[in-house]
């Protein structure tokens, strides 16, 4: 216990030097915090000021490694850095950031060592040659004042003047404080001073004046993120990752989580860039304005069951049991069967998933005949118009709107196709079977007839002055109200139009009523729909985030390339881009590997893992590596060949992973929300990706061959991204068309 009254906290830029330290060092890091708390001026900690910056000070941790402190007030010390003794010397920087506020750390050597090794070597030039000009400073069109008007911490400002090539600058950003590093590399992609400071730099600018000598009320502003739980910080020290004890939410997420929407809100960005951790805070924040009690008013959803179960975990994190007993977190499918067993209890239907629905109109055609239709076709006809848009008849499917459904059908066509549906439920029922379409599309109705109920007693109510009519809600089972106050949704690409119905019916339509998270980039269902035309408008709620804490630039090069020149959609009826999508990770460029056929394929791959384990520097834990594949087939073959050579497969399904200890393997759509240190993309040929049934459509169905390119190239898209280190691209033959010309010269 503290009891000397001495306040210390760790910088969160620490995080990166603690993880790396030896066993024994953590352990003794942690016993220091505990002496300096007690007693910092106690004689073995060896506390003592450091000449280059009079703030900072140094204190013994053991023998060989010592604390970097800023002294923030008599008693209020920072944690800055933890380095060898032989590493601590006089070139060393923290001041206040005059834009955020915030408290920036800056180790002028490890940032000029790190920039000074990228050096490339001079040409040779004969003797009598003149000297060549200087290769051009890249930050030359920018003066040092509106570089601190960016952000850029001053003491970087005579580095920056150095950098010459963007491998340089990477060198720089490694080190740098993260508004420096963000500030640098959106000029070096090419925004403009004005684009950059709307962007980047007001979004996490401080509201109020800065003092850039008050360093302790710079410690409690968002942009300094900083640690004081012991325990806290003894679960990450043993646990060997120092990170995840805490969810880090940027000043821009922040605003995001906090701010108070009129209506319907939606953050978009792409991969990594923290959306799910906005609407796990988002969840927090609803949660801590809630009266006490013991219901669930907050409903936190998403597509499936894996990733519910991903975020049930994460809000446990985040705020333990008291924040989980307030929210139901279940996936939306589970909340509309949920609902239709409430309405009808008792049913036994079994229920089917889209590839078992498709067999079933398969069958049904066959049975009947019928060459004319595609299954496949009528199946999205049924669930994305007929039950999509709730159309209760043959009239009513006349007038229906079939927007992005491509293939024209006249009057004639409809009519059959109304009849082929109507059969084609008689032949479900006849089972005992029903589609998850189905069961979304009678949920939807059931909540909306409840909402409209709940509305009529307002309006009754109003009427008779506040007075209640029991007659009205005799056979509710109870007072009527809504199921929820606020809904979360992740994932919200991903989500069916009667899914959207149905949560709009959920909540009342008051301030804060959703909030929705999503990247349609990223949208590997069939299910595209307009909010608007659904009930709900987004229209001047809309935010996006840009910053990828996950991906690094070289791996968010070669994914934005697989997109192309695809239009996407916002899930409002206009257009979502990914311009100014960043990040300030560096890593090496994706590497690609090509095979004559599939079995020398899989040898390949087996040799890669093998060549990774034989290296001191590159070996990993197998279930921080993943490979994805195009069919199911495919991950079984690829499995049985890493079986061979001694490697432990672990199959991912459904629900996540099964089994400990292996390499993870499945199809692409099973890796959407998960993330490795090392992706391997196997079987990305022509053919395959996108497969040889969507290229015969191009032809016959020219919109509905866009609609598949596109969910095509999201799927490799959603793959490449999981990957926080390197990705290897692997396939045999002709490579897929949406690989570019770099990757596919490497192979």
């Amino acid at each position: 216990m503290n009891t000397s009254g001495v306040k210390l906290r760790l910088l969160d830029k620490a995080d990166k030097e603690i993880r790396k330290l030896p066993r024994t060092v953590k352990g003794a890091f942690f016993d220091f915090q505990h002496k300096f708390k007690t007693n910092p001026g106690a004689t073995g900690l060896k506390l003592q000021q450091l000449k280059g910056d009079s703030r900072l000070w140094s204190a013994r941790v053991s023998d060989d490694y010592r604390a970097l402190l800023l002294r923030l007030a008599d008693d209020d010390w920072l944690i800055v850095s933890v380095k060898h003794r032989k590493d601590v010397y006089d070139r060393l920087s923290a001041g206040v950031n005059p834009v955020t506020g915030g408290i920036e750390y800056v180790d002028l050597e490890v940032v000029e060592e790190s920039v000074f090794r990228r050096l490339a070597p001079p040409p040779a030039v004969p003797a009598a040659a003149p000297a060549p000009a200087g290769p051009e400073e890249l930050f030359a069109a920018w003066s040092d004042t509106q570089l601190s008007e960016l952000g850029v911490a001053e003491p970087l400002l005579p580095v920056v003047r150095t950098l010459t090539t963007e491998d340089q600058l990477l060198g720089l950003v490694e080190y740098a404080p993260q508004l420096t590093g963000e500030v640098l590399l959106a000029l070096f992609d090419g925004k403009s001073y004005d684009d950059v400071l709307d962007q980047v730099t007001a979004p996490v600018a401080a509201a109020e004046p800065i003092d850039p000598e008050d360093f302790q009320a710079a410690a409690e502003r968002p942009a300094t993120v900083v640690t004081t739980s012991d325990e806290a910080l003894k679960e990450a020290l043993e646990g060997g990752d120092f990170s995840r004890w805490k969810v880090f939410l940027h000043p821009t997420q922040a605003k995001l989580v906090e701010r108070r929407y009129s209506g319907p809100a939606r953050v978009g960005g792409g991969p990594g860039t923290g959306k799910t951790i906005v609407a796990l805070h988002r969840v927090r924040h609803l949660v801590g304005q809630l009266r006490p009690g013991h219901d669930k008013p907050i409903l936190l959803t998403t597509y499936n069951k894996n990733l519910a179960a991903d975020l049930r975990s994460r809000l446990l994190e985040l705020g333990g049991e008291e924040l989980l007993a307030r929210v139901d977190v279940s996936h939306v499918d589970q909340v509309a069967l949920r609902i239709v067993r409430e309405a009808e209890p008792g049913s036994g239907k079994q229920t089917i998933d889209d590839s078992q629905a498709v067999r079933e109109w398969r069958a049904l055609l066959d049975e009947l005949g019928e060459d004319d239709w595609d299954p496949e076709f009528l199946h999205d006809e049924w669930t994305q118009v007929i039950l999509g848009q709730a159309v209760p008849t043959r009239a009513d499917y006349f007038r229906a709107r079939r927007a992005g459904r491509g293939r024209n059908i006249s009057r004639a066509e409809r009519a059959r196709i109304w009849q082929l549906a109507e059969r084609f439920t008689q032949r479900l029922d006849r089972l005992g079977r029903q589609t998850w379409d189905q069961v979304a599309e009678r949920a939807a109705r059931l909540e909306i007839g409840r909402e409209q109920r709940i509305l009529a007693i307002a309006r009754q109510r109003e009427e008779t002055g506040g007075l209640d009519n029991v007659h009205l809600q005799d056979g509710s089972g109870g007072w009527l109200r809504y199921r929820y106050r606020h809904i979360v949704v992740d994932e919200a690409q991903d989500l069916r139009p009667a899914h959207w119905k149905m949560l709009r019916a959920m909540a009342p339509r008051e301030a804060d009523d959703l909030f929705l998270v999503g990247d349609t980039h990223q949208r590997i269902y069939k299910n595209q729909v307009t909010l608007g035309s659904l009930g709900i408008n987004i229209r001047g709620r809309s935010s996006k985030l840009t910053l990828s804490y996950r991906t690094t630039r070289q791996i968010l090069r070669s994914a934005l390339d697989v997109l192309g020149e695809t239009a996407y959609d916002d899930l409002d009826g206009s257009q979502e881009t990914l311009a100014g999508y960043r990040s300030v990770l560096s890593g090496n460029q994706p590497t690609g590997h090509a095979h004559p056929d599939w079995a020398t394929e899989r040898e390949g791959i087996a040799a890669l893992i093998q060549t990774w384990d034989a290296s001191p520097d590159m070996s990993i834990p197998h279930e921080q590596i993943a490979i994805c594949v195009p069919t199911n087939q495919m991950a079984a073959e690829v499995a049985y060949t890493l079986g061979l050579h001694g490697i432990r497969p672990v199959e991912i399904r459904a629900d996540g992973p099964h089994g400990d200890g292996g390499v993870h393997i499945g199809t692409m759509f099973r890796f959407k929300g998960l993330e490795y240190q090392r992706m391997i993309i196997a079987g990305v040929a022509d053919g395959l990706v996108p497969r040889e049934a969507v290229n015969r459509l191009r032809a016959t169905d020219p919109v509905r061959y866009r609609h598949e390119v596109q969910r095509a190239r999201s799927l490799l898209f959603v793959a490449a991204t999981r990957a926080r280190d390197s990705v290897d691209v692997f396939w045999h033959g002709t490579p897929s068309p949406f690989l570019g010309s770099a990757l596919t010269r490497q192979g």
